[in-house]
């Protein structure tokens, strides 16, 4: 007889399935190797002789009466949350008393059925579904080493998390009956809501290894496998299937140690061709319908700019201020676009303020790194601008207020005049004239702020190449910007116009100077 290979793996594995759970089929195998009923002899009294008769060898009777061959071995194959009653379920719920719960009083019809019509179909292996007790305490009983352990407090809450799942009911006639956020959270809700709550359903295959006549003993009940399903169909087997890896081995304790080996396999029926094209045109319809209801949310028309207008999208980065000798430092910038056939959005907002940063030494001076982000957009016709990326350095001034009193207010506790009229920087809004003269005003420069800024274009003229062609001088010459395009219809209209002024100057000469054939006369 070979040598048997024994799997020593019995770590979990885990698998991803788009198939409905349902459609899980396991084929378990069990089988007892070395038996505690091992052959009854009685030795015959010979003189001279030690050997036994081997008469004397009979098996030994059960209790039961059942054969001891027929508990040997026994192969089933098992649904997911398919429930199959342990000898020891099937003495516990007959008696009527012991059923406390709905889930007991329908175990316990479920086992008159099948006691009276003989169609039990196990012995030895059964199951605990999701939503038997041992499902629920397994976490919480299992000890991971031998030594006296005290169960932690996340180890509590986990035990609880598939009791809560199944108790928990947040919604009610499609309303929560609950804040989603709780601002102010005591020390109880914590301990009872802060923990990972993922739907879970758990399965275990359990083998009954008592010997015979004694069938339906709590202590000789064995996990074979455990089965946990998530919501997002990830299938987690603990041992793993069998395959070609061999059996798997169980020892069993006490005074009668035996062993035993077992196989699980994964016999789920495969789908077939038309089951398989049926599902991949869902799948198709699906994604559709997704893609159509996204692209709703979308819209199907790009927004265009007007024909001859040149739209500028800017997204800049107040990067830093250097220069000042405040401790904590904010900006207050404004924007403002040439008056000369610019234009923006009336809800666009051109100013903004940074968030107050502390300042750090750099040097002489005192930089503050702000990293702030703003953004804004323009159109304009006729004027000459270019895009990409660029960084600003620009010097800033404030008001200064006379007096050593202000100074020491203003250096000691901060603050000083700020403008009412942020346009005031360059152009007042209300100002009306030819000269603007800012007599009076006292300022001092106070340090740069550094600024960076990413353009982009947007022009239906970017898009006519084949006008662009016949119209040189079209909006994108005159508005300029990034396209190789405008560079290689410079370089063909320049070289237009020299060919011109060279045709003019040879139209010029005159006629007693040439001659077609080139040569020259008198």
């Amino acid at each position: 007889m070979a040598e048997t290979v024994w799997n020593t793996d019995t770590g979990e594995a885990v698998y991803r399935s788009r198939d409905p759970v349902r459609n899980l089929r396991l084929r378990v195998h069990l089988q007892r190797i070395t038996s505690s009923n091992f052959l009854h002899y009685q030795p015959a009294a010979q003189d001279g002789k030690d050997l036994i008769d081997m008469a004397t060898f009979r098996p030994h009777p059960t209790a039961s009466g059942h054969r001891p061959d027929e508990d040997e071995e026994e192969e089933l194959v098992i649904g997911w949350q398919e429930k199959l009653f342990s000898q020891f379920e099937v003495d516990l719920y007959q008696n009527e008393a012991a059923c406390q719960s709905p889930l007991d009083q329908q175990y316990r019809q479920d086992i008159l059925k099948l006691e009276g019509s003989g169609r039990r179909k196990n012995r030895r292996i059964f199951t605990y579904t999701d939503c038997d007790r041992f499902t629920n305490l397994e976490e919480h009983c299992r000890k991971m080493t031998t030594a006296r352990e005290v169960p932690s407090f996340l180890v509590e809450r986990m035990a609880n998390v598939r009791r809560r799942r199944q108790d928990r009911r947040g919604m009610e006639g499609g309303i929560l009956k609950s804040r989603i956020v709780n601002w102010e959270p005591s020390e109880d809700f914590i301990k009872s809501q802060h923990v990972i709550n993922t739907p879970l359903q758990t399965m275990y295959i359990m083998a009954d290894l008592g010997p015979y006549g004694k069938l339906g003993y709590k202590n000789y009940e064995h996990v074979l496998c455990t089965l946990k399903v998530d919501s997002n169909g990830v299938i987690t087997v603990k041992p793993d299937f069998t395959g070609l890896k061999g059996p798997y081995r169980i020892e069993t304790e006490g005074e009668r140690q035996e062993l035993w080996k077992y196989t699980v396999d994964n016999v789920s029926p495969l789908a077939q061709p038309e089951e398989e094209e049926r599902e991949q045109r869902v799948f198709k319809d699906l994604y559709g319908r997704h893609k159509e209801y996204l692209s709703s949310l979308v819209g199907t028309d790009f927004e265009m700019t007007v024909p001859g207008a040149l739209r500028l999208f800017v997204n800049g980065e107040v990067v830093s201020a250097q220069g000042y000798e405040y401790d904590n430092l904010y900006v207050h910038f404004f924007v403002e676009l040439p008056t000369t056939n610019w234009s923006s959005p009336a809800a666009q907002q051109l100013s903004g303020i940074t968030q107050t940063c502390a300042t750090k030494p750099l040097g002489m001076d005192k930089v503050a790194y702000f990293s702030y982000p703003f953004s804004f957009e323009a159109s304009f016709l006729h004027e000459d601008e270019s895009a990409g990326s660029h960084t600003l350095t620009v010097p800033t001034w404030r008001p200064m207020e006379l007096g050593t009193v202000a100074e020491l207010r203003r250096f000691f506790i901060g603050g000083s005049l700020e403008l009412e009229d942020l346009s005031y920087v360059r152009v007042p809004g209300t100002f009306k004239g030819e000269r603007l003269s800012r007599f009076g005003l006292r300022t001092e420069t106070t340090g740069s702020v550094t600024f960076r800024l990413h353009c982009l274009q947007q022009s239906r003229a970017f898009m006519e190449s084949s006008a662009l062609r016949r119209r040189m001088r079209s909006v994108l010459d005159r508005l300029g910007g990034f396209s190789q395009q405008s560079s290689i219809h410079n370089v063909l209209e320049a070289f237009r116009r020299a060919r011109r002024r060279m045709q003019e100057a040879r139209a010029s000469l005159p006629q007693d100077l040439g001659s077609p054939s080139g040569t020259m006369v008198s």
